[in-house]
């Protein structure tokens, strides 16, 4: 899966463990940033190019990490087409794109540690939308929202 991937100084040591790992399971994986370090860098930047690429179709998902994941999370649904649920728990990680059809997946590094963090982007990766009628129909509900 082309999967791409974006966090901030909050993220950025995560963001590498993610990407090596998930190179090592064979996605292809198109970075967004930051590339280094910058305790003065600012989210906005490195997640909205992703959720642009998720919305464009240019990655199949996205994973956008800041120290918290609320500001991944609130900046990545700015974008028309993009649905990014802030996960930290298996159930979520799975059922956000069962249900939600959930395509950008965001978590705080500062939150969870990488362990979890590997196992719940498996998840995340793994599972697919159910297609199932009431949730094409809520989809549509907030799909009629964006601008």
């Amino acid at each position: 899966m082309r999967i791409g991937i974006a966090a901030d100084h909050g993220g950025f040591a995560l963001k590498q463990e993610l990407s090596d790992y998930l190179r090592g399971e064979g996605h292809d994986i198109a970075d967004f940033g930051a590339n280094e370090l910058d305790p003065a860098d600012d989210y906005p930047d490195f997640i909205i190019p992703l959720a642009n690429a998720v919305a464009t179709g240019a990655v199949e998902r996205g994973i956008a990490i800041c120290g918290s994941g609320v500001g991944a999370s609130v900046a990545a649904n700015k974008i028309g087409g993009v649905r990014a649920g802030l996960i930290h728990d298996s159930f979520s990680a799975h059922q956000g794109v069962e249900d939600d059809d959930m395509n950008v997946f965001c978590l705080g590094a500062r939150v969870i540690g990488a362990a979890l963090a590997l196992e719940l982007a498996d998840i995340f990766l793994q599972a697919r939308f159910s297609g199932a009628i009431r949730h094409r129909r809520r989809l549509a509900k907030v799909k009629a929202l964006e601008i």
